[in-house]
């Protein structure tokens, strides 16, 4: 059991991964930082960006809220509801819109009924017990030494790797509604505006992608440990 912590490639896998989400992170808070001092002509709140990419994408049916938190912000497809951090929700920088407008891309994927957002959601129960409990079968393998057991914690660490593959397709396109309704709308109306948007978004796309490796790179070690005689 004692090798384990010592394991070379564990703790290469911990670093790089904990590395990777850390950048991604870093990056998303710096960016947004940076934009959030910039502001948008049309002079908009978070808010009545997101109202208005809605109504653009045909949904009228979506509450829109403060909720607490920094960079908290979500759509909620079980009750329409778009949840927008303070500073998105009432800021009218570049940066508040094109989070708030993101979200709305979401609301906008829920009613044209598209494909990965309604897997996300069928995923998520699965992704909740598989990161809730799969170390607990993991490290009884392991002081067990019973194969079985971390190869259990194999199939439920899976399911929360599967969930956010799936994911990356849902951000990417609700990234890329929001981009295509601001700039059709007048929202975002000049090329530095624009600019600000896509570097925005972009470095919230790589927090996925982060944890994403992160977890493939978990996910390897898992396997490579169950396949120990």
């Amino acid at each position: 059991m004692f090798g384990f912590f010592f394991d070379p490639f564990w703790m290469l896998v911990t670093l790089i991964g904990g590395g990777l989400t850390l950048w991604a992170q870093m990056r998303v808070k710096s960016t947004f930082g940076k934009y959030s001092q910039v502001g948008v002509r049309s002079g908009m709140t978070g808010a009545q960006a997101a109202r208005a990419v809605c109504r653009a994408g045909g949904v009228e049916e979506v509450a829109i809220e403060r909720h607490g938190g920094f960079l908290s912000d979500h759509y909620n497809p079980k009750t329409r509801t778009l949840a927008l951090s303070p500073d998105v929700h009432d800021g009218r920088s570049v940066s508040s819109i094109a989070v708030a407008a993101h979200e709305a891309g979401h609301a906008i994927q829920h009613a044209s009924n598209y494909g990965p957002l309604g897997l996300r959601s069928s995923l998520v129960p699965m992704a909740g017990i598989g990161s809730r409990l799969w170390y607990l079968p993991f490290f009884l393998g392991i002081v067990l030494n019973m194969q079985p057991l971390i190869q259990l914690a194999v199939l439920l660490f899976s399911g929360v790797v599967l969930f956010q593959l799936v994911t990356l397709p849902v951000e990417f396109d609700a990234s890329k509604r929001a981009k295509a309704v601001l700039t059709s709308s007048g929202i975002v109306s000049t090329a530095d505006e624009a600019r600000g948007v896509e570097q925005v978004l972009g470095a919230a796309a790589m927090t996925y992608v982060a944890a994403v490796a992160a977890s493939i790179l978990q996910l390897l070690y898992l396997v490579m440990r169950s396949s120990r005689d």
